[in-house]
């Protein structure tokens, strides 16, 4: 239950906190997790049980794969949660990164979670079959991070905070960028991240174009709560066919996490709930942390009253969180 000075935002992850194992200990656990993995399974027609916690082809670090699954997780964490409490959390808002911002919409009551997972399984698809290239997260603000992409070919594919820029392009531009980077500034590293294309760049454009009349002909409606929008880096408009041309743009364009935190804070919102997914080292559920955990704190840091936050990745941090919001 929130308290009267709580005012909540939920926030989902995207691609890269998956891993094998996840979600395994509350399927176990609690009821309500298993209904909403064979739910899943029944939607997709496939065990989605045995993928997350067996996946003996490691299908779940492809595209197609790793959009439903991350769904199906972080939707089964915030069930769980309100499951538990005697009173439901009420948010006023939610967000997600990238895939993440299709589970804000089911978390908002804008998609139902079959929709949700239709629609991931089919982005996924078209981003992994017609896209192209690599990304690569680097230690440098938009425009140092912009001169350097536009020079080698390459897109600014998300902008996380001030100090960190993901770019996406083809392999061989990313390695010269990489060269460059490594000259003008010895001592910053960056990072390639493991994906099958450039996302959120023009190396999407054709799996933007194919996914166009499938998001088109998706039931969706205006969100009980609040959204943020990875595209604008604003809340969603209410109308129905506003959202949609934004996830359309989401694929091509970058994503403006940045703007969305703080614009989260600048709306009042002080309570941050990360729901799914899980970063770090160690093979079981318990040994991950959460995935957005590190961005929010750096991005929040120098707030007048920086959020509480709290997440539900897993079993500990399920009842951790339980127990917070039942004081």
């Amino acid at each position: 239950m929130n308290r009267p000075d709580q005012r909540v935002l939920f926030l989902f992850p995207g691609q890269g906190s998956q891993y094998l194992g996840m979600g395994q200990d509350l399927y176990q656990a609690y009821d309500c997790v298993r209904q909403t993995y064979d739910e899943a399974s029944e939607i997709l027609g496939y065990d989605m049980a045995a993928l997350s916690f067996e996946d003996p082809q490691e299908h779940i670090h492809l595209t197609r794969y790793t959009q439903p699954v991350l769904l199906t997780h972080s939707v089964a964490c915030l069930r769980v949660l309100q499951e538990l409490l005697a009173t439901p959390i009420s948010a006023e808002a939610s967000a997600g990164h990238s895939l993440g911002e299709y589970t804000a919409l089911v978390a908002a009551g804008a998609l139902e979670f079959k929709t949700a997972l239709d629609l991931v399984h089919h982005r996924g698809t078209l981003m992994g079959t017609h896209g192209a290239g690599e990304m690569e997260a680097l230690p440098l603000g938009l425009e140092e991070a912009r001169l350097l992409a536009e020079k080698h070919l390459c897109s600014i594919a998300a902008c996380n905070l001030p100090d960190q820029t993901v770019v996406g392009g083809l392999s061989e531009d990313l390695d010269k960028l990489v060269d460059e980077l490594t000259e003008q500034f010895p001592k910053k590293r960056s990072s390639r991240l493991k994906t099958e294309g450039a996302f959120h760049t023009y190396y999407m454009v054709e799996a933007a174009r194919r996914f166009r009349p499938i998001l088109d002909k998706a039931p969706l409606t205006s969100p009980q709560i609040r959204v943020l929008s990875n595209y604008t880096g604003r809340f969603h408009d209410d109308d129905p066919q506003i959202i949609k041309s934004r996830l359309f743009w989401q694929l091509t364009n970058p994503v403006r996490w940045h703007e969305n935190l703080i614009n989260a804070l600048g709306s009042g919102l002080n309570t941050f709930v990360e729901f799914g997914g899980g970063i770090g080292k160690g093979d079981t559920p318990a040994d991950k942390k959460p995935n957005l955990a590190a961005i929010i704190k750096k991005a929040t840091r120098k707030a007048d009253v920086p959020p509480t936050y709290h997440a539900v990745i897993n079993c500990d941090t399920l009842l951790e969180t339980v127990s917070l919001f039942s004081e």
